[in-house]
């Protein structure tokens, strides 16, 4: 569904002498994939396990950040984006901007990245929300000449077109799949894996997280509202998001694991590290968790992420680590441990992505000795994989979830990522087979049944 007749263009930035104007309203559920179909760019959609939902197209405004001081920038401009709010509405459908960042501050936003600057986040100029049994519609106006009779105008208008939408969308069928290439061979990949194994036995580093990606080249064109349809229906207990700034490729998935969660004074995050597959039967699966409980290597492995991010956590307030256990997933399963915080400060939630990102799960410990071990091995570019992506709001308050078991497409190719954590003791050829299931989530939704 396009925005409202001037909105539909480029994005405009924060300016500090504009109006934020958002009115809401009330309607019937409808079919959040026909409304992310509708629109052809800016297109956002946020899902998380606890039932909020929402989809947003155009761009009231954007925020927009490179470089190692890219946090700071998008604190400074939200500042300004949010320094005159004019919202009638439910809590839920408050203006929030969505989006992420790259794994890296020197990122790249070219290939399969194109439009993908080192951060990006949109205030939707026409949103889809669905919290608390209820879906509300939401217009919003960022601009000089910005006011409530024009936004109410535009929330009429948008009403309007929104009854053409239906309340189920079928989800055609799957593109197919012609071809498939890892970036990284297994050959190269598993050589890759011992290089860094030698490394840690001989210094100071204790785990790397190494990726590669899977190149897909399919039948049809990638329909990405139609994917993340099926991604709702097989893991409903993971997170499901959507960035396409451009009308080009689109960053999406369904990702297991929360980065962090501020909620005025209360943060919970969560250490998410090792993993074995689900299995075939009840006593295959219980079986499998059973050995990833008394696995040493990776307890080792999820100590070291529980530990750092106690840590990180530690200057912003009082921490406290919960009860591990194992997060099953619809092919996979995982040691868990939740993490909660007190701050002891008015701390944006900004600054605690900042803090956390990349978490040992995704980049490795120590950070620096890590990140540097990637850079020299890896041999493509990670782009927005395992980044933050998430949104927040006006008061600092917000959510971010981690970007893997993630891909980018569109058109009639699709790049699908994976990574693993690596020690002392692991094993090439383990790590490589233990890699297999982490492309499946988008996989299984590409490729047609034969």
């Amino acid at each position: 569904m396009n925005p409202p007749d001037g909105e539909a263009g480029a994005a405009l930035a924060p300016d500090a002498d504009a109006a934020l104007v958002s009115r809401s309203c009330e309607v019937s559920d409808v079919s959040f994939g026909s409304f992310l179909a509708a629109g052809d760019r800016h297109r956002v959609h946020w899902a998380a396990p606890d039932g909020l939902e929402v989809a947003g197209g155009g761009a009231a405004a954007r925020l927009v950040a490179d470089g190692p001081d890219r946090f700071e920038t998008l604190r400074e401009d939200a500042e300004t984006l949010f320094a005159t709010v004019d919202h009638e509405g439910p809590a839920a459908t408050r203006p929030r901007v969505f989006g992420g960042l790259s794994f890296g501050s020197d990122h790249d936003a070219d290939g399969v990245w194109a439009g993908f600057p080192a951060a990006s986040f949109t205030l939707p100029a026409i949103q889809l929300t669905r919290a608390d049994d209820a879906t509300h519609l939401t217009v919003t106006r960022h601009g000089p000449d910005a006011d409530a009779d024009d936004a109410e105008l535009a929330l009429a208008t948008a009403r309007e077109r929104l009854e053409d939408l239906p309340m189920m969308r079928p989800h055609g069928e799957k593109p197919g799949v012609v071809d498939t290439e890892w970036l990284v061979d297994r050959d190269a990949w598993t050589a890759q894996v011992a290089s860094v194994i030698d490394r840690i036995r001989e210094g100071d580093l204790r785990k790397v997280v190494l990726a590669t990606a899977l190149r897909v080249d399919l039948t049809d064109d990638v329909d990405i509202p139609d994917t993340l349809g099926r991604l709702r229906r097989t893991y409903p207990e993971c997170y499901r998001f959507l960035v396409q700034p451009t009308d080009g490729n689109g960053f999406f998935g369904p990702p297991p694991e929360r980065l962090v969660r501020r909620e005025g004074e209360v943060v919970e995050t969560e250490a998410l590290a090792g993993s074995v597959p689900r299995g075939d039967t009840p006593e295959a699966d219980a079986e499998h968790a059973r050995s990833l409980l008394e696995s040493e290597k990776l307890q080792h492995e999820q100590r070291l992420v529980v530990d750092t991010i106690c840590e990180q956590l530690d200057a912003f307030g009082t921490v406290g680590e919960g009860e591990q256990g194992v997060r099953k997933l619809t092919n996979i399963q995982h040691l868990e441990t939740p993490i909660t915080a007190v701050l002891d400060d008015d701390t944006h939630v900004l600054e605690l992505v900042e803090a956390l990102h990349p978490t040992p799960a995704v980049g490795g410990l120590p950070l620096d000795l890590a990140l540097e071990t990637i850079r020299e091995t890896e041999t493509w570019d990670r782009g927005w994989y395992a980044s933050p992506v998430g949104w927040f709001d006006a008061a600092g308050d917000g959510e971010f979830a981690v970007g893997i078991r993630s891909g980018v497409a569109g058109g009639r190719e699709a790049t699908l990522f994976a990574g693993n954590g690596i020690v002392g003791d692991s094993d090439p050829a383990d790590e490589w087979d233990e890699l297999q299931p982490k492309v499946r989530p988008i996989m299984d939704e590409l490729e047609r049944e034969t």
